[in-house]
């Protein structure tokens, strides 16, 4: 085993004499130990209940013959962190949750490991802590929220979308203070994460097609009794792996064609824009080549099929009443090429075989090839002069009239300044609202927009204006937004030559993303351009100076 390392032999007696003091028993020395990657933090819904999770999987890791050794990761709050400078530090918390993972699991050499985290970060952080320590692993997340009430005032039941929208309702006179307080009260029910295909859930589902978790990793209720067992059934999984010989490493799993069917997926259900930022960072730490023109090639060829909150009604525990990710796959797989059915899965089974039992769609939540939202991804990846390697929209959660839009360009050099001018009424119907310098390196941190859009589709803007930025949006985003435009500001990118009321032109069906202003124009301007410099400490100066732009996944050098 690869804990004989630190446990075996004469010369290991003083490291068993200290795990002695922890309470292990003489007899369990032999046995596998099993790392625990867990995420607990009382302040994030997400992972607020995840110390019991982890006593749960303990107790069954025991029960199995193997030795649990729980640690646990930081874990930010996306929503709670937004609007603030908290937000700067989202991102860049990936960067040391994937390095905490490597350390513990290097510097004490478990036979396996599972991890348990739940929100945006976590999830790519862990994977690619899996990946450098590259051991049988297993995810097993802390399963996502129950949707909220639905209120008189509202259209359906509801989700932390709906508050957000209604800070903007607020303001434009649309719902009272009354109705507000509601929605705050009553939109988060519980544990879990944020109930829609926002980022958390829509990385839990794909580790369901990278087949490094069970079926239901991404849909099954935090709070249900079906959650409970699928913790026990990972945690029993992760032993057996521990103690054959033959199990896979975490790499076995995250091959190219893995990638390329978790990449399917995420067009197929209409995943957050977030995904394609880290899943580049992933297949980094995993070797495998991944690029945006890969992935809007898997875009193109892939129809969208399902739409989930914030691009319909429905929330995760709809699409999990109707087959959850198995039964999506199942019917992306009868387009020739989309998948890749022998890939392997940490059940045993191959990935085909694993969908091959899930039900046919719905018609509903999930929509038939034959009649799908649209012929092509949930997510587009647009090119131009201004995107020359690459940018990303959740075209699932574009409004049609705004799949196409030409308008002049409103800018704002931070979220905080637009925040203030939307809501202030600087931006009208028909512009392009353009948020810069919030790039990995220009942020730092790459800050989440959700606000911004929020207050864009609270004012009734969300038919009538489009946003850019060299930043990201959250998983709850929706309407016509465009991110991850790289190069970035802060690189030098056409976005930081780009000037008030300068004519832009958004092509989401021809994938264009395009500034309307001279070739010699934009080369005079760039030669009076500086990046604005900021006072920067500690972590993010750091991060800052070894980031790389959105186009490469955000990773450090």
């Amino acid at each position: 085993m690869r804990s004989d390392i630190m446990k075996s032999g004469l010369e290991r007696a003083p490291h068993r004499s200290l795990m002695h003091a922890t309470g292990i028993k003489a007899e369990e020395i032999q046995r596998p130990f099993i790392g625990v990657c867990n995420s607990y933090t009382n302040i994030a819904p997400g992972h607020c209940h995840l110390n019991k999770v982890g006593q749960i999987i303990c107790d069954e890791i025991r029960a199995a013959g193997g030795v649990p050794y729980e640690f646990n990761t930081i874990a930010v709050c996306d929503g709670i962190a937004m609007g603030h400078q908290g937000m700067k530090y989202s991102l860049p918390s990936r960067e040391i949750i994937a390095d905490s993972a490597e350390s513990m699991g290097m510097a004490h050499p478990f036979d396996a490991m599972i991890c348990i985290p739940n929100c945006d970060k976590v999830v790519p952080g862990m994977l690619m802590g899996a990946m450098r320590l590259n051991i049988p692993t297993i995810f097993a997340s802390g399963g996502p929220m129950l949707p909220g009430k639905k209120f008189d005032f509202t259209k359906s039941e509801t989700d932390l979308i709906s508050v957000f929208e209604g800070v903007a309702g607020k303001k434009t006179g649309n719902i009272s203070e009354e109705q507000l307080a509601e929605l705050e009260c009553g939109a988060c029910p519980g544990a879990g994460s944020c109930s829609g295909m926002f980022t958390a859930n829509s990385m839990n589902c794909l580790c369901e097609a990278l087949g490094l978790a069970f079926p239901g990793n991404g849909t099954i209720a935090a709070t249900s009794q079906e959650r409970v067992e699928f913790w026990k059934k990972a945690a029993r999984r992760a032993v057996e792996m521990a103690k054959d010989p033959n199990a896979l490493p975490a790499k076995a799993y995250a091959t190219e064609s893995s990638f390329f069917n978790a990449l399917a997926l995420d067009m197929a259900m209409g995943g957050s824009s977030n995904t394609v930022l880290h899943t580049l960072a992933v297949a980094t730490e995993a070797g495998v080549k991944l690029d945006l023109k890969l992935i809007d090639e898997v875009s193109r060829r892939t129809p969208n099929i399902c739409k989930i909150s914030p691009s319909s009604t429905y929330h995760m525990i709809d699409l999990h009443n109707v087959g959850g990710i198995m039964a999506i796959l199942k019917e992306i797989s009868k387009v020739p090429g989309a998948l890749e059915g022998n890939a392997p899965t940490v059940s045993g089974k191959t990935l085909a075989e694993a969908f091959a039992d899930a039900p046919a769609p719905d018609g509903t939540i999930i929509r038939t090839l034959e009649e799908p939202y649209s012929k092509s991804g949930g997510l587009a990846i647009l090119f131009g002069n201004l995107a020359e390697r690459g940018s990303v929209v959740k075209a699932a959660g574009v409004d049609p009239k705004m799949l196409t839009h030409r308008g002049p360009a409103v800018i704002f050099e931070s979220q905080e300044e637009a925040c203030e001018g939307i809501l202030a009424g600087k931006v009208k119907p028909g512009d392009v609202v353009v948020i810069r310098y919030e790039g990995p390196k220009g942020g730092p941190g790459m800050q989440e927009m959700l606000a911004p859009t929020s207050y864009i589709i609270g004012s009734g803007l969300g038919d009538s204006v489009a946003l850019i930025t060299d930043g990201r949006f959250s998983g709850g985003t929706h309407g016509a937004c465009i991110g991850h435009i790289s190069p970035e500001a802060a690189s030098g990118g056409t976005i930081a030559l780009v000037e008030p009321g300068d004519i832009i032109d958004i092509d989401i069906p021809n994938r264009t993303l395009k500034l309307e202003v001279p070739a010699e124009v934009l080369a005079e301007r760039r030669k009076n351009w500086h990046p604005p410099v900021k006072e920067l400490s500690g972590y993010l100066l750091r991060y800052s100076r070894n980031a790389t732009d959105a186009d490469t996944g955000g990773v450090l050098k």
